[in-house]
Order: structure tokens, then sequence, then C-alpha cells
């Protein structure tokens, strides 16, 4: 039924559209035959303009009536319009039909109450087709009065004013030729009323209605300067007039209302408010006496009170703003500049050649004092602060409060020396006891320093830069720092690399490469550990150094690490169909790991590729132990459930407890390069690695050693005794491509094949 409805609507709405260009056409041919046959037999011409009026009224009367059924939410409006502009077209019809010649028709004849009906119609259809309730204050009625009657007053002088001298006669037909333009204007009043109190969203249709009323108004003022015999007399313009209104009020109310508030509502400029009172004084001082003249005095003087209304509470505003603006530039509790004032200084500093820093201020400790002492310790310690660093710098120095503990000093400088021994100085002083609550305390400080750059034009990001080296400061308990690109996390160059690695990853741009394990025994391959690389489209082959960083500051090492899982599962499964089995090792950092999301999609794609679970070994350091060590324990006993392998990668630079050794099931431990690089120069390396082995073997552990450089280490760790070797010695990662490749080729030279090494936790006897 939803379906029939909308295709039901959208007919309507397509038929609606192209009545409106027929209407046109119509006005067109009518107009041009009625011109073209003006001088030929009066039946024809009768004729021709009865068949057009006919033509033109069932246009416009279905067009309102799609509209209707097309437009849900105004069909009410639309009923009332369509049942205006039928009363307008029987009026027309008993008009026409009253008598054999109408232009001797005395006036008013019987269809001019029908008009008159329609008028009213026409009104109520304005009321009710609006978008939101009269909710206006004060202010909003004075600027619409003002308006409302500076348009009276223009729209009067030459449509009303001739109308009461021009007209002959006097009781009914003088009251019926006054009251049309009057009400033509009316109209117009009303819906320039609407706009000013915002009850209408839509200027275009709002012109649309107003035109049409001004056309309606023109036609129906020359229509009552004819009458001064008191017959009709019919002109083919005021036809043009009256049909051209038509057409544009029922083309207004066709359009679609405007449901959406794309821009807030303007309020009216200066010269919308003064040029209405100019016009009022205009009327008031020429003062025409005939016609209808004496009554425009009315409405002039009531949109001189209404300008004069506005005007005061224009004043009051104009103070009320200014107090406001100062109260909004400064700060409350210690009266300094806040916030907004400190970035308008910044914003007018950058738009000169001035040399400018700016350093960014935090007190340390200031939270401890507000939680254990309460607010207004805190308040007392941020104003006392305030007022000691504003009698110890210069009062060219501009000193604000941010918000909270957070202060910023604007300083014309650039001098380094200068800026550091300045902020030394502002640490010296707040250093100073301050005596709080009975307490006497010391407070510190951090501060962030940073200068103005040549690209540097909004003042975003000289706080920005200053908050990065503040950060740094309280990280290094430096007191202050001056701002070091070098050190920036979030500068603009890695915000971008952090964007294109979010677009890099869904597009497929990460890629693999992989390093060779060799069995130390038998130096057959034996595994693959899997390293993920970026193929970046502009700056090519990057290393996961120049990326990592960026993918956990912007929460990427989830998406990150579920695409190297399916590249690794992916790639096992091509090599088991081409008749390789490796072991493949991939690092799963702790806070993927105990996610809750990593696993569970490994496992689905170890699943779904039908490659055995124990071909995958997943490298965990030992932070994973220190964070949630109850969590981390039930996450390994479950990755063993589903009989995935589990090693413990960079072993000895962490928590190294040997109780996760005994508790956990893991099988592998894989020595940290450092140890191993160290291990022919430093004794105690040395001692390390072999004990460690050691230990791992009576435990039924295997164990890995990394970054084996060269033949002398290897040698050394095979007679310590050492599982699987991995390093530059064996072979450099490699594309996945090349992988097969290097296997093959390894495993003819040396008569080899693949160690699948046992996974149950025993160290095989080699």
């Amino acid at each position: 039924m939803s379906s029939g409805m909308e295709r039901r609507d959208a007919w309507a709405v397509r038929a609606v559209r192209l009545l409106g260009i027929a209407i046109w056409i119509v006005i067109s041919v009518g107009f041009t035959l009625n011109l073209v046959g003006a001088n030929g037999p009066s039946d024809m011409v009768r004729t021709a303009h009865m068949l057009t009026l006919a033509v033109f009224f069932v246009l416009i009367l279905l067009r309102i009536a799609l509209a209707a059924v097309a437009r849900r939410r105004r069909r009410r409006a639309l009923w009332v319009l369509f049942a205006a502009l039928t009363l307008w077209a029987a009026g027309s019809v008993v008009l026409n039909a009253s008598a054999s010649e109408p232009d001797l028709t005395q006036f008013p004849a019987p269809g001019e109450w029908l008009f008159l009906a329609s008028y009213v119609g026409i009104a109520g259809y304005l009321i009710i087709d609006t978008a939101h309730r009269l909710t206006a204050a004060v202010d909003g009625w004075l600027e619409a009065i003002v308006v409302c009657g500076g348009t009276a007053c223009l729209a009067g002088s030459p449509l009303l004013v001739q109308v009461g001298g021009a007209v002959g006669g006097h009781g009914v037909p003088l009251l019926l030729a006054i009251l049309y333009p009057m009400i033509d204007v009316a109209l117009v009043l009303l819906v320039v009323g609407q706009v000013m109190l915002r009850v209408r969203r839509s200027l275009v249709k709002s012109a649309m209605l107003c035109l049409g009323l001004a056309l309606f108004a023109i036609a129906d003022l020359n229509f009552v300067l004819n009458l001064s015999d008191g017959t009709y007399g019919f002109n083919l313009v005021d036809g043009l007039l009256w049909a051209s209104g038509f057409a544009l009020i029922v083309e207004a109310a066709c359009r679609p209302r405007a449901e959406v508030l794309k821009a807030l509502p303007r309020r009216p400029g200066a010269l919308l408010m003064v040029g209405p009172a100019f016009i009022a004084i205009a009327v008031l001082a020429v003062r025409p006496n005939s016609g209808l003249g004496p009554y425009l005095t009315w409405p002039a003087v009531l949109t001189l009170l209404a300008a004069g209304g506005r005007l005061v509470l224009a004043l009051r505003e104009a103070k009320g703003a200014a107090e406001a603006f100062a109260l909004s530039r400064t700060d409350d509790l210690t009266l300094l500049p806040n916030r907004r004032s400190v970035i308008a200084k910044l914003d007018a500093e950058l738009a000169s050649d001035r040399p400018l820093a700016l350093m960014l201020l935090d007190l340390d400790g200031f939270k401890d004092v507000n939680d254990t002492l309460g607010h207004a310790a805190g308040d007392s310690v941020l104003q006392l602060a305030a007022h000691r660093m504003r009698q110890a710098l210069p009062a060219s120095v501009m000193i604000g409060r941010l918000g909270g503990d957070e202060y910023a000093i604007v300083m014309a400088s650039d001098d380094a020396l200068v800026l550091l021994e300045t902020a030394r100085l502002i640490l010296e002083v707040l250093l100073q006891p301050t005596l709080v609550e009975g307490i006497e305390l010391s407070t510190n400080a951090s501060i962030g320093i940073t200068v103005r750059s040549e690209n540097d034009s909004q003042s975003v990001e000289l706080l920005r830069r200053a908050d990065v080296a503040m950060y740094q400061a309280k990280a290094t308990r430096a007191g202050a720092v001056l701002y070091d690109v070098h050190s920036d996390d979030f500068s603009r160059k890695k915000l971008q690399l952090a964007e294109e690695l979010r677009k890099a990853i869904p597009e497929g741009q990460l890629v693999l490469h992989y390093q060779p394990q060799i069995d130390a025994a038998t130096q057959r391959v034996c595994g693959l550990e899997a390293l993920v690389r970026w193929q970046h489209p502009q700056r090519g082959l990057l290393h996961p150094i120049a990326f990592l960083a960026a993918a956990r500051r912007e929460g990427l090492m989830l998406p990150l690490s579920l695409a190297v899982g399916r590249m690794v599962v992916e790639d096992l499964r091509r090599w088991r169909v081409n008749g390789l089995e490796p072991r493949v090792s991939l690092n799963c950092a702790p806070p993927e790991l105990l996610s809750g999301v990593f696993l569970p999609q490994l496992y689905e794609a170890i699943a779904q590729a039908k490659v055995p679970a124990e071909s995958l070994v997943i490298e965990v350091t030992e932070d994973c132990f220190i964070a949630e060590p109850a969590r981390a324990r039930t996450i390994l006993r479950d990755i063993r459930a589903h009989r995935v392998q589990i090693a413990i990668d960079d072993y000895g630079t962490g928590f190294s407890s040997l109780s996760y050794l005994r508790d956990l099931p893991v099988q592998e431990l894989k020595m940290d390069r450092s140890f191993i690089a160290a291990m022919n120069t430093d004794t105690r390396s040395r001692m390390i690695v072999a004990s460690t082995f050691q230990m791992a073997q009576a435990l039924g552990l295997r164990t890995v050693a990394e970054g084996v450089e060269n033949a002398a280490t290897a040698a050394d760790l095979i007679a310590m005794g050492v599982d699987v070797l991995q390093g530059y010695h064996v072979a450099k990662p490699m594309p996945a491509a090349d992988v097969e490749f290097w296997i093959r080729d390894r495993t003819t030279v040396s008569d080899g094949g693949f160690d699948s090494l046992p996974v149950d936790g025993q160290r095989r006897d080699s």
C-alpha cells in the first residue's frame, strides 16, 4: 500500500509541474487570440474569451487539486485555495452570463459577491499555509509593523489616492470599488508581515505571492478607475494581469514547503527599518487630501511610532551588547582576559608582521588541591596565580585564563632566550608559598612555548603547538619547553598520514613481507614471521615505524590487525594449495588481543580458509600480562582451545615473570634481538640467553632467536641449544609472492623440507 501511495504521489507531482507550464501557455495563447480578434465580430470575441476563461480555470483548479493530493501536510490550505478559486470562477461565469452586453452591465453585478468571497478564501489560505505559529517577541512585532506600515504607505499612495475621486456614485457601489484595491494591499501586507514574523520560510514563494497580489491590485485599480459611468469596462490588459496573478499564486501554492532550515534567519537590516520610516514621513509631509489620501495618515503615524519603539529597543540592545561584549572578553574569577579575548589578540597579531610568541601554562597538581580542599580553595589558588603573573610581567604582555587551571601568555617576541627567561620568572613567582585553608602550598607549573612561523594565519595552530609543548614539559618535568616539530605527534603531516592510513586499510594498500625461520639443527625452513608494510601511492613502501604510531594514536590498530590477520590466513591457504605447509607467526598488540573483536574474526577467517589452526602462531608481548593478567590468562587459554599457537615476543625486555611461563599455555619464547646482538660482546647478555634457553628446554618450550646477523652468532646460539634462528643471516623479509620461490630454492639446495615442530609444548630432541 505504501509503495502504491508513493507512486500516486510521484505521478501527481509530475502532473502538477506539467499543468503549471500548460497554464502559462493558455494565458499566452488566449491573450494573443483576444488581441488579434479584438476588431472581429463581438460574438466570436465573446466566445474566444469565454473559452479561454473556461480552459484557464479548469487547469488551475485541476492543478490545485492534484497538489492537494501530493502535498498531504498542506492539504487543508490547498483545498481552501481551491474553494477560493472556484468562487472566482463562478463569479466570472455569473458576470459573463448576466447580460448579452457585459460592457453595459451595471456595477455591482450579482457575481461581485462571489469575487469578494473568493478574496476571503485567499486570505484564509495565506493564514493557514504557514510553517510556524506566531511566536515573535516585541521587537519582531515592531519590525513587522514598520515594514507593513511602510508598504501600506508606499502602495496606498499610487493605488488608493485616486480611487475615491475617480469613482462615481455612492453607497454600495462606492464601498465595493474602494474595497477591492484595499483588499489587495491588505493581502500583500499579510504576506509581508508573515515574512517579517518568520512564519514563512520560503522567500521565493513569498515573492511569488506578493507579485501575484500586486498584479491583482493593479488590475483592480484599473478596473475601479474605469467605473466612472457605473458600468463594467472589460479590458484585455486587466484580464492578463488577473490571470498572471492567479498563475503566480497557484505556482507558489504548488511548490513544496521548505522543511529543512539550511541557515539561520537573518534580522532585518537598518535600511529595511529606516526606509519605511522615511516613506511614512513623506506621506505625512505631502498629506494628499484627494480621494482616500487622508486615510494614509493613520498607517504613516503607526509606522513612525513602531519605528521609534524599535529604535528604543535597539539602543537598549546596543548598550546591553556592549556590556555583554566586555563581560564576554573577561574571565569572571581572575578578571583576566578569557579565551575569546586571547584568540582575538592572537588573530590581530597574526595579521601584522610583528614578532609573536604564545605560552600555555598549566598548574601542576591543581586537581589534588581542588579535590582535597574544595573548589573555594582552588579558586583562591587560581586568583593568586593570576595576580602574581600580572605583577611580575610588563603591561605589554597579555595574560589570559583559558579555563580551568590553564593560562595563556602572549608576547611580542621571538627570541628563545627571552621567552625561556620569562617562563622561568613565571615559574619562580608561582613557586612562592601560598596559604590556602591554613595550609602552605607551593604551586608548580608546566609551560609550553611556541613562536609564529611564516605559514601561521590562524590562532588555532599557535594554540595547538603551545599545547603540545606544554604536555611535553609536563611529561618531562622540564618546567618550560619550546615547541619541537620532531616531538609533535599531532603535526599536520602526521595527521594527514593518519587520515591516509584510514583510507589505505580498506583500499588494500597494506602488504605483507615474510621473514623465514629455520630449524637450528637441520637448517630446514620451519616457519615465517609476517611483517606488515604500507605500499603508499606517493611515498612508496613504508615500514611499520613510519605509520604504527599514527595507527595507535588514531585508533586504527584494530582494523589494521584484522586486515593483517586476513592476509596471513589467505597466504597460508594459497601456500597449502601449492603444496607448502609453513608455520606463520603474526604480532598482536595487547589492546587488540584483549579487545574481544580481533580473535573471533581471526578464528572465523581460519575456518573459512580451511587451514590448520596449528599453522598459525600469535606473538604476544609481556605487556599483556601486566594490565589485566586475569583477562589475559583467559584469552590465551581460549586461543589454545582453538589450537592456535602462542609465542612470547621480545622476551626479556618486559615484566619477565616466570609465573606465566608456568601457568599459561605458551609454546614459544622469542628472545629479544637486543640480547642476541650483544651476546658476543657482553658476558651478562650471553649468560641471560644461555640460561633462558636452558629454562625453556626444561619447560618444553620452543625457543626462537631473532636478529641473527652473522654466522658466528648463529653458531653460538646453536651450541646453546636454540631451536629456531631468524635474522638477516638467514634471510631478509620478502614479499609474499617471493616466499614460495625462496622456500623451494632452499629446499632443493638443502634436500630438506618443512619442519612442523611439535605444538604440544614438548621440545624435540636434536
